[in-house]
């Protein structure tokens, strides 16, 4: 009997052991990774000793999913649809997976549309994301411990039927501490923050019989950064010159935009769908978010140069089709017909428009830090990259 006893409360206590040591935090990365393993192949890139780790989905076309600053155990920085990802249904208009890092191209709406059928009206009924960069995945090209590269050829045709025969090339990096201080200017030895520093560098070339010109239309690339919302979280666009943008779906309520501080501050919570854009001329290279309550610092560079032209997406016919949008950034929202694709909010950048021969290309990198840690240290951070305290990032 004494036996009897003893060896049920082995039983039981290798039973509740194996569960504690095996028990995954929700929220973390570790707890994201073993979900994408059990769905899509998943590469797990590493650097900074191991502190900086993400995790990036071929079968989603090179999608960098989600990151940590802090190891397995750190928080889960990008916005998964868990939903989405273990369905094997797969969705008529779009398929939507998260990530923090995901390629697109342009334009969206408009006579040279590439998500629009020639002679269709611009409506969501009609609407439609070509699935080569929706469900088609890209093939890897190499990897080592902290980098990884792929390929996809694709062929699209536009509103206007010009058809398009692309390479597109994509690398994922994940940067050193060096790589991170020299692109910020910063010293994070003086700091008590975790980081990790991931870019994307995108690259489509016109692998066609043919060259694209402005007449028949021409494409962008345009990085999607999906990230988690919350009520503390806001999102800081940097400009120049006035601070004009252009909005995407009316009016925004006065509670959930402000402008001050050379910044436009737009609240990041999932709750009411708004999108704005800046022009290259208001346009400055740097974005980001901070949650108040976790003490998530996010930083967003990206290519921008001298180029003036980049692709418009009004859905519309459009008097001047390249006079669009270098960032967007979106907080995402209920539709009116009462379902909603997150919530989630969006940093977004996007590649200039240009007229490409033949063997042609043109490269857009865009590059996402988070920093976690010491408060004093993140508003000194701050106040460096944005020129302003974390208290002044409220609405």
């Amino acid at each position: 009997m004494k036996y009897y006893f003893f060896t049920l409360i082995m039983a039981f206590s290798l039973i509740t052991g194996c569960d504690e040591k095996h028990q995954i935090k929700e929220g973390t990365f570790e707890y994201d990774i073993d979900f994408l393993k059990q769905h899509q192949e998943t590469i797990v890139l590493t650097n900074n000793d191991g502190k900086s780790r993400v995790a990036v989905v071929p079968a989603y076309q090179g999608r960098i999913m989600t990151s940590s600053s802090s190891g397995e155990k750190g928080n889960s920085y990008g916005w998964l649809n868990y939903e989405a990802i273990a369905s094997d249904k797969l969705e008529e208009k779009i398929n939507v997976y998260g990530g923090e890092d995901r390629f697109w191209m342009g334009p969206e709406g408009g006579q040279y549309s590439i998500f629009f059928k020639n002679g269709d009206d611009f409506t969501f009924d009609k609407w439609q994301t070509p699935k080569q960069i929706d469900i088609e995945g890209f093939d890897i090209v190499s990897q080592s411990e902290s980098s990884a590269s792929f390929q996809k050829e694709m062929k699209l045709e536009n509103y206007h039927g010009f058809p398009f025969h692309i390479q597109v090339n994509r690398a994922v990096n994940v940067f050193d501490q060096k790589t991170v201080e020299g692109n910020l200017g910063i010293d994070l030895h003086q700091l008590q923050l975790d980081y990790v520093g991931i870019e994307s560098v995108n690259e489509i070339k016109n692998i066609g019989n043919q060259p694209w010109s402005k007449d028949t239309g021409l494409l962008s690339i345009w990085i999607l950064g999906m990230l988690k919302p919350s009520d503390q979280t806001k999102m800081m666009v940097t400009y120049k010159g006035a601070p004009e943008y252009k909005s995407y779906f009316g009016d925004i309520p006065s509670d959930n935009i402000a402008v001050k501080n050379d910044m436009i501050l737009l609240k990041a919570d999932g709750k009411h769908r708004t999108k704005i854009g800046l022009a290259p001329e208001n346009t400055n290279p740097l974005i980001g978010s901070y949650d108040t309550e976790k003490k998530i610092l996010t930083v967003c560079q990206f290519t921008f140069g001298e180029d003036k032209e980049y692709v418009n997406s009004l859905w519309e016919h459009q008097e001047t089709p390249y006079q669009g949008d270098v960032v967007n950034v979106y907080n995402d929202g209920p539709l009116e017909d009462g379902g909603q694709l997150g919530p989630f909010y969006e940093l977004e950048s996007s590649s200039p428009a240009k007229e490409l021969g033949i063997n042609e290309s043109v490269k857009h990198s865009h590059i996402t830090y988070h920093f976690e840690g010491d408060e004093a240290d993140l508003n000194s951070l701050c106040q460096q990259l944005f020129k302003v305290q974390l208290s002044d990032i409220s609405i």
